[in-house]
C-alpha cells in the first residue's frame, strides 16, 4: 500500500485543493489550443497518470480493485467527468470570477449533502468558519461577479453539485477503494474530449501545458482528495478545498505578472482565518 495513505486524510484534501489552484494559471498558457482541445489533452495524460497510479500501488491486483469498487466507482467517475466538462463549457460561457465564487459554494453543498446523507453533524465553530469563509470569497470576487451570464453561470453551478456528490459517493463507500472512480472519470472525460475536440493537432508547447494540467494538477489533485475524503468530515473538505481559491490568483499573480485587487487579499486573510478557527474545532465525529 502507497505511503500516501497513512498522511492524514485533511493534509491530503487541502494539498490537494493546493493542485487544483494552478489550474487557472496553466489554461491561460496554452498558446492555440481550443477548449475542447484543452479538455482533450488534460484527459489523456490525467488517465495516463491514473493507469500507472494504479500500476504501481496495486500492480498484478489492479483489474481486482477496479472490479471490487464497483458500480459506486463508475457512477462517482461519471459524476465527476461532468463536473470537468462543466468546468470546459462555463469558462467559455461566464467570466472567470462567477466561475470562482460558483465553486466556492461547495463548502456549502458539502455541509448540507454530509447533513442530510450521511448524518454529519456541524459544529457551532464549523458552521462560523463556513460563513467566515463564504464571505471572504464575496469579498476577493464581488466587484468582478457580473450579471447577464444565466447559461454559463447554471452551468458552473454544476461544478459543486457534482463534485459535492462524488465526495459523498467516498464518504458512503469508505470500506472502498474509491481510486478507481477517478480512473473512470478519466475515461469518461477522453470520450468527451475526443468528440468534441475540432482537431488533433497541438504545438509542443500545448502538449506540454496539457501534461501540466493533467498530470500534477487534476491526478495528483484528485488522487489526494479521494484518499483524503474518505476520513475527512464533508463540511471540512468544503473548507479545506478553499485553498484552490485562495492560491489560484497568487499564481496568475508571480507569473503572469497580473496584479490581483486589494480584494482579493483581504478576502484571502478571511478564507485563511476561518480555516484557522476551524483548526481549534475540538468536535469529535465518525468522519473527522
Amino acid at each position: 500500500m502507497s505511503i500516501i495513505y497513512k498522511i492524514p486524510g485533511y493534509i491530503l484534501v487541502m494539498f490537494g485543493g493546493f493542485c487544483l489552484s494552478w489550474g487557472g494559471f496553466i489554461v491561460r498558457s496554452f498558446e492555440d489550443a481550443s477548449v475542447w482541445q484543452i479538455l482533450f489533452l488534460r484527459s489523456i495524460f490525467f488517465l495516463l497518470a491514473l493507469v500507472l497510479f494504479l500500476l504501481v500501488n496495486y500492480k498484478s491486483k489492479t483489474i481486482q480493485v477496479i472490479k471490487d469498487s464497483g458500480s459506486p466507482a463508475i457512477f462517482g467517475g461519471l459524476v465527476m467527468s461532468l463536473s470537468f466538462i462543466s468546468f470546459v463549457v462555463a469558462m467559455s460561457n461566464t467570466t472567470v470570477a462567477n466561475v470562482v465564487f460558483i465553486i466556492s459554494t461547495q463548502s456549502l453543498f458539502l455541509a448540507i449533502f454530509g447533513y442530510f446523507y450521511l448524518k454529519e453533524k456541524i459544529s457551532l465553530i464549523g458552521f462560523l468558519s463556513i460563513t467566515l469563509a463564504m464571505t471572504g470569497i464575496i469579498i476577493m470576487v464581488g466587484d468582478s461577479i457580473s450579471t447577464g451570464f444565466l447559461f454559463g453561470n447554471l452551468v458552473a453551478l454544476a461544478i459543486p453539485i457534482n463534485f459535492s456528490i462524488f465526495v459523498m459517493i467516498i464518504r458512503k463507500n469508505s470500506n472502498l477503494d474509491m481510486i478507481p472512480a477517478i480512473f473512470y472519470s478519466g475515461v469518461f472525460s477522453c470520450i468527451y474530449g475526443f468528440f468534441l475536440s475540432e482537431n488533433f493537432s497541438f504545438s509542443n508547447h500545448d502538449i506540454f501545458m496539457g501534461f501540466l494540467l493533467g498530470v500534477p494538477q487534476l491526478a495528483l489533485g484528485f488522487i489526494c482528495i479521494t484518499i483524503g475524503s474518505r476520513t475527512t468530515a464533508s463540511a471540512t473538505i468544503g473548507l479545506l478545498m478553499l485553498s484552490e481559491t485562495l492560491f489560484g490568483p497568487i499564481w496568475v499573480w508571480l507569473f503572469l505578472s497580473e496584479i490581483p485587487p486589494l480584494s482579493v487579499f483581504i478576502g484571502g486573510s478571511v478564507i485563511i482565518l476561518a480555516l484557522i478557527i476551524k483548526s481549534f474545532d475540538k468536535r469529535k465525529s465518525s468522519a473527522a
